[in-house]
């Protein structure tokens, strides 16, 4: 008997669910099955320009000068001879250098949660960060891509019933694969478009009251500044996001990636940490917490490390406890990427201008980009889109013909995939499906809408 093997499972998966743009679908397929005859279709365009990705250096950025000479010295110790390298990055290099065991790279890490000097630095940028409120480095978990959040999340679960994670919708589009993984429910609360993708605490309410007909919700997820939106939530929402939280006796879980790449007017960042341990101890020792933060932000964009954080506060011990006990440890090389992120060249350094110049340019090509893009998007017909605060996307509305919609149904497709195949095809652009379907939220999304696109910018 022959059965199909895992890749083409989860090809099939990714495809039906349409949660991989058809570029990448594409591109899994000749993976998987290189033989496969080409068309020879002649196209007008000569590249396929992908603005689907939320990969900074793929879309051209170039790296920050003072992470790879780091890096690139921590992997070749030699280069520590050579005088073209200035000396904070010679001494930022051995002090990474000697965080590892042996002094290389190559050595695995003391721990399973991380390297403790990196473990330190974390903390103590989380302590500055927030105005002085502590950060203990035992609360840090230094993790390689998402394998300790599904490790947490499957810990929230319990094997006597169906357990459920509240999140804002439209959602990280990687979200629905975490969850999906562990077994657990993606419950949606709905963002209000009108406000610019604010968040409405009677539609959690909402989300919650009709999601415990049917399984267990055990935390809220959510996303600060807004991923895909690029909305930033202000004092008053966080504090009534946490009160829901306390009141509800939910887990908070927050996702807070893009906080370095705030630039709406009038708009900062602020941590659910800090405004959590200001609204007083009945809620900054009972409220349990997980923050992530990660090196594949606007501004570090080394996505392709894979490295990132976790901050637990409050968390049950036993939960802590597996977490901080589990099997196998981060990668060294990410881990190190995130000491240069919460530790960069300071005042007086030899880098400091040059980094604070390549920061600036960033920050100020991420504001120019969204107020462009947006106003152009707006002039277009049969597109509308709220401004962004904050991220790296824009989330336009398609106001699609009917013949359109219906080609779409007729396909068994949602429209803003039919849109993004043709876009594809006929023009080479390739854009994210708006809410990337998550196949049990059929009927949700025929509600709110799925006629929207994600563009990086």
């Amino acid at each position: 008997c022959c059965t199909a093997g895992p890749a083409i499972k989860a090809l099939e998966y990714l495809h039906h669910t349409n949660r991989i743009s058809v570029t990448k679908t594409l591109h899994a397929v000749m993976y998987f099955f290189p033989f496969l005859p080409s068309q020879g279709e002649q196209k007008a365009f000569t590249k396929v320009i992908d603005l689907s990705s939320c990969d900074p250096h793929r879309t051209g950025m170039p790296p920050i000068s003072f992470v790879r000479q780091v890096l690139s010295l921590c992997c070749y110790p030699e280069l520590l001879k050579e005088d073209s390298f200035p000396l904070d990055v010679k001494q930022k290099t051995q002090k990474l250098l000697e965080a590892c065991n042996g002094g290389s790279i190559g050595s695995y890490s003391s721990s399973t949660v991380g390297l403790p000097p990196i473990q330190r630095s974390v903390a103590e940028f989380l302590t500055r960060r927030d105005g002085g409120i502590n950060s203990n480095p035992e609360d840090i978990i230094l993790s390689s891509g998402s394998q300790k959040t599904l490790m947490m999340i499957r810990l929230l679960s319990r094997e006597d019933g169906q357990d459920g994670v509240l999140a804002p919708l439209p959602f990280p589009h990687t979200l629905p694969m975490l969850l999906d993984e562990v077994g657990v429910e993606l419950v949606p609360y709905r963002l209000t478009e009108e406000r610019g993708w604010a968040l409405d605490l009677e539609e959690l309410h909402r989300a919650l009251m009709t999601a415990r007909r049917q399984c267990d919700p055990r935390a809220i997820y959510v996303s600060n500044p807004g991923n895909p939106t690029g909305h930033v939530q202000d004092r008053e929402t966080i504090e009534k996001i946490i009160h829901f939280a306390a009141s509800e006796r939910l887990v908070l879980l927050v996702e807070e990636v893009y906080q370095d790449s705030v630039f709406g007017q009038d708009k900062k960042f602020l941590s659910y940490k800090k405004v959590l341990f200001e609204m007083g101890v009945s809620y900054s020792e009972t409220v349990e917490m997980v923050s992530f933060h990660s090196i594949s932000t606007a501004t570090m964009g080394e996505c392709g490390l894979r490295g990132g954080y976790m901050e637990l506060i409050n968390l049950d011990p036993a939960v802590k406890k597996f977490l901080f006990h589990a099997p196998g440890s981060p990668s060294i090389l990410p881990q190190l990427a995130m000491e240069i992120m919460v530790n960069p060249p300071a005042p007086g350094d030899a880098s400091y201008e040059k980094y604070t110049q390549e920061i600036l340019l960033r920050a100020e090509t991420l504001s120019q980009n969204a107020g462009r893009a947006c106003k152009l998007l707006n002039s277009l017909p049969g597109m509308s889109c709220q401004p962004a605060m904050g991220g790296v996307f824009l989330y336009p509305r398609l106001h699609l013909p009917a013949e359109i919609i219906e080609e779409a149904k007729m396909l068994r497709l949602s429209a803003d995939v039919l849109y993004c195949r043709r876009l594809l095809e006929e023009e080479g652009i390739c854009l994210g499906p708006g809410f990337q379907n998550y196949e049990t939220m059929e009927t949700l999304l025929s509600i709110f809408s799925d006629e929207h696109i994600m563009i990086m910018r």
